[in-house]
């Protein structure tokens, strides 16, 4: 076999394509917390608060991520002040696949002290977000 027929019948690697420019702008221009490490949890000593954390698809160039980040913003503010918003970096991203299971990306993770209150994954319209929302800061996962 051939070095050429050897590397046609290895599976190539998946580009690892950046995230929208949409993103940057939650926390330099909304000031959202970004959570670069997997151990960044700032909602574990905040019972009082409800979080938000953002996991926007590090390296896999899902177009619905600059939709979430475009929505983002808005939810935040028709729930003022009920949640903190945050930015999953890469590992925290990682970090927060782990503890909730593998689900699509992008993806809205809601937390309150030690608990993970559930997920919302991918682009909904806008009264299913609210829906959602409702019920898992309620106390049932939507």
């Amino acid at each position: 076999m051939t070095n050429l027929a050897v590397s046609e019948a290895l599976p190539r690697a998946k580009p690892r394509l950046p995230l929208p420019p949409l993103v940057d702008l939650l926390t330099e221009v909304h000031g959202y917390a970004r959570l670069d490490n997997a151990d960044d949890q700032p909602w574990r000593n905040d019972d009082s608060n409800d979080w938000v954390v953002f996991l926007p698809g590090h390296g896999k160039g899902n177009a619905e991520t600059a939709d979430v980040a475009v929505i983002l913003p808005e939810l935040v503010r028709a729930l003022h002040p009920r949640l903190s918003p945050a930015v999953a970096g890469e590992a925290a991203e990682r970090a927060l696949l782990a503890r909730t299971g593998m689900m699509s990306l992008p993806a809205l993770v809601f937390l309150r002290g030690d608990a993970l209150l559930g997920s919302i994954p991918r682009v909904r319209d806008w009264d299913d977000y609210v829906q959602r929302i409702a019920a898992i800061l309620d106390g049932g996962e939507a």
